[in-house]
């Protein structure tokens, strides 16, 4: 207390920002750096060890198996000239649809020509 009774704060100068802080700030109100070390009562600071051994591996679990790719105009011609009999699913490995093709004469037909048109416009080549 200076002699008017009035509480004085012994003060010091920021070494960032030059701006008059407490003396007993360690960090300046002004620029927010800071400028005086942590005083810790009787804890010694903590060794920290860090023993980062990255291995990991990235491997996708949730990938689909490969795709294999077909020739459009192997399928088209198949289609074209055996589709009753269910050829083109045979050569997209379909051997389901292929049996059922062959035992309905391509779904009467129906089907033979259904998949001639999608054929018809899938890309070259396309993946089953």
């Amino acid at each position: 207390m200076d002699s008017q009774g009035t509480e004085t704060t012994k003060m010091k100068f920021c070494k960032h920002c030059g701006a008059q802080i407490a003396e007993d700030a360690v960090i300046c109100t002004v620029c927010g750096r800071q400028v005086e070390e942590m005083k810790s009562a009787n804890a010694p600071q903590p060794t920290i060890v860090i023993n980062n051994e990255n291995n990991n591996t990235n491997t996708n679990l949730n990938a689909a198996p490969q795709k294999s790719p077909k020739n459009k105009w192997a399928a088209l011609a198949l289609c074209f000239f055996l589709g009753i009999f269910g050829a083109h699913k045979f050569y997209e490995g379909k051997i389901g649809m292929g049996i059922l093709y062959l035992f309905t004469g391509g779904l009467c037909g129906i089907g033979a020509l259904v998949d001639f048109i999608v054929l018809l416009f899938k890309p070259n080549p396309y993946y089953i």
